[in-house]
């Protein structure tokens, strides 16, 4: 089931406003996020338009779980962040998805929540494309 303005189910421009899919994983995509004041930060969402984490089984639950923990393996091989923070929102957004967001002592928000979009770093495709791949080695 996809949702119709959902940018994880419909991908292309609803997407485009806040990530780039680097790949499918085995039952959600790995997204990075725009947004790149924490280098590495992304997002896994899960394959279906459900809302809860409720609104799935068991097995599904846990092959999700193996997916945010297959991807921040690779970010923290990728990017050697002193913290990885997990966020699972989505008021607005009823999909089923997990921020993955590096911490780093030396950067800002150390040792406090990190905002939702601080609209601060964005980057040139081709720095995109570079962090992208170096994701994709460390899957």
């Amino acid at each position: 089931m996809k949702g119709e303005n959902c940018g994880y189910c419909q991908g292309g421009e609803l997407l485009a406003k806040f990530g780039i899919k680097i790949c499918d994983l085995d039952v959600s995509q790995l997204i990075l996020f725009k947004e790149q004041s924490k280098p590495g930060r992304c997002i896994v969402a899960y394959r279906d338009h459900v809302s809860e984490i409720v609104d799935i089984s068991e097995e599904e639950r846990n092959r999700f779980f193996a997916d945010v923990t297959r991807a921040a393996r690779a970010i923290h091989k990728a990017f050697s962040p002193d913290k990885l923070n997990y966020g699972a929102y989505g008021d607005t957004g009823c999909h089923l998805h997990m921020h993955l967001v590096p911490k780093y002592r030396d950067g800002d928000e150390w040792g406090g929540t990190f905002q939702m979009n601080p609209d601060k770093v964005y980057l040139s495709d081709a720095e995109y494309e570079e962090m992208i791949e170096k994701i994709k080695k460390c899957l």
